[in-house]
């Protein structure tokens, strides 16, 4: 009875919803029950009528009539997985979840080669692609990324990882077939000069160039200059890792006068003399990392004649000191974010952060590792940079309770703390407990100092603060290896162990070379912070 009385009602919407439909439509007969024969005073249809209404509902295919545009819309907001799905339920879903994929990444083995024809005929609209393989593989070579750039014209990214068939033959005629590139990144790769200029002259809307290792580049004084060619006007960002002979690029960093971003990396060589040609032509730089670099106080010299810049990393640079520090506080006002790990060689400390805290008012992000600040340049940080809003102070020996209480008392826009493996106790996690008003998050770790009860103590006293201790007694976390960076989940604060150098790593009987053994203490103890803010800045989208 009850079911019976509830069919008209839902025959009501469904017919009134597709009411539009059926009158264009002469394979579908308006007459088989009229609305007063629906309504809730008339007596339930008979069964017959309700069975030729239900055939036509039945028959309805709405998808067909949906136009491809939608139905590619759809696929865009589904993941990965779910679209491979959806290919497999008809011709036409196929056809269209292949023709609105503008996104791939595949599995670059040298077997790929007779797969391309049939795989980018389905996707034909690739503008982003991503061709990595294994180490232990053999990657693809010159005649598969050529059919490649045939297929892929309109290509606008692209990305090799451990592609060690390619060469300079290959890369030219990519860059011939692909002009419209505006990003490339190449990790692992063994073609050379040749092919890296052959982007460079071709690619005139090139703004992001990405080099990891790239081995064909020719080592002394025979190497063969890169750039600056016609990509040089439209390059915004540069970065250079791990290259014997990254000074190589010299031309192309020199003459890209539009540049915004350049990340040096573990590059050696000399590289003050070329800073210094570079910031005479360029000076709309606005971030610079400069990270395990020969380069001393005259490159940061030459770098303060960029006035717009606004972030600056130095990371284990030993040779900047005060006074290069200085000469960016002068003349960079704009500075927003700094990040400094001194490697505990004390050449940088409170005149240099004095210096900035003075004229940098913007600063809104600091981060020191292995620095030794004191509550002089603290109290002027906190006083004169009202936009401090992130700090993290790490592996210093002078951060004590008295500088935790005059961070408390005077950084009052301080959002996010992070202390590591300083000399803190219970008493400066009082200290902040009625200190820094717009704190939200607190995390300490390897602060010997500071137990679980003052932890707890300071998450009581300000309900709305989370506060995350790691006193260094649990498990080690996995550690997983990226382009050039370690990562943890620093949420959950394991213990990493920290060591000062290589010299410092006590030997065992693992199998693993001292060489492994140092890169891992070098990752390990810098991973933590780097963790830390990556997640914070994400998270806050002024920054």
């Amino acid at each position: 009875m009850g079911q019976s009385a509830s069919t008209p009602t839902g025959l009501i919407r469904r017919e009134s919803n597709l009411s539009h439909r059926m009158k264009h439509n002469r394979s579908f007969s308006t007459s088989v029950i009229s609305p007063e024969e629906l309504s809730p005073s008339s007596p339930p249809p008979s069964s017959s009528s309700e069975f030729q209404i239900i055939n036509i509902f039945t028959d309805l295919d709405f998808i067909s009539e949906l136009p491809d545009e939608c139905l590619a819309y759809i696929f865009q907001t589904l993941s990965s997985g779910d679209r491979k799905r959806c290919s497999l339920v008809c011709q036409r879903w196929l056809r269209v979840e292949g023709q609105s994929r503008h996104r791939l990444s595949l599995n670059a083995r040298s077997d790929l080669l007779p797969s391309i024809p049939s795989l980018f005929t389905r996707f034909d609209s690739i503008s982003k692609l991503a061709l990595k393989c294994d180490r232990r593989s053999v990657s693809i070579g010159d005649e598969a990324l050529i059919m490649i750039s045939l297929r892929c014209r309109n290509l606008t990214r692209l990305k090799l990882r451990t592609c060690r068939d390619l060469t300079d033959t290959g890369m030219i005629a990519f860059a011939k077939n692909c002009k419209g590139l505006k990003k490339l990144s190449c990790g692992s790769c063994t073609f050379g000069a040749k092919g890296m200029n052959a982007i460079l002259d071709n690619c005139a809307l090139l703004e992001e160039l990405s080099i990891k290792r790239l081995r064909g580049i020719t080592e002394g004084a025979a190497a063969e200059l890169i750039g600056p060619g016609v990509a040089a006007a439209s390059l915004k960002t540069i970065c250079l890792k791990e290259l014997y002979n990254g000074q190589c690029f010299g031309p192309l960093i020199v003459g890209s006068k539009n540049l915004k971003t350049l990340k040096l990396f573990r590059c050696s060589g000399d590289w003050d003399r070329l800073l210094e040609m570079f910031a005479k032509k360029v000076t709309s730089l606005v971030e610079v990392h400069l990270e395990r670099l020969q380069v001393s106080d005259h490159g940061l010299e030459a770098i303060s004649n960029c006035l717009s810049l606004e972030i600056l990393h130095l990371v284990k640079t030993p040779e900047c000191t005060n006074v290069g520090l200085v000469s960016i506080a002068d003349r960079c006002k704009l500075l927003r974010k700094l990040h400094i790990d001194g490697w505990k060689t004390n050449r940088i400390g409170d005149e240099g952060l004095i210096a900035i805290a003075r004229r940098c008012p913007n600063l809104q992000e600091l981060v020191l590792i292995g620095v030794n600040p004191t509550s002089l340049s603290l109290g002027l940080l906190a006083a004169n940079c009202q936009n401090l809003e992130r700090l993290a102070l790490c592996g210093s020996e002078t951060i004590g309770d008295a500088e935790i209480s005059c961070i408390a008392a005077k950084c009052a826009a301080l959002r996010k703390l992070c202390i590591k493996g300083c000399p803190v106790s219970d008493h400066g996690m009082e200290a902040l407990a009625g200190g820094c008003p717009s704190l939200v998050k607190v995390k300490v770790k390897k602060c010997r100092g500071v137990t679980c009860e003052g932890a707890n103590w300071l998450r009581e006293s300000r309900g709305s603060l989370a506060v995350n201790l790691d006193t260094g007694t649990s498990e080690p976390p996995e550690v997983i290896a990226g382009d050039g960076e370690v990562q943890e989940n620093v949420a959950e604060f394991h213990p990493i162990v920290v060591q000062s150098g290589a010299s410092d790593m006590p030997s065992s009987s693992n199998g693993r070379s001292p060489l492994y053994k140092a890169k891992l203490s070098f990752f390990a103890g810098r991973s933590f912070v780097a963790c830390t803010f990556r997640k914070w800045s994400s998270s806050n989208n002024s920054c």
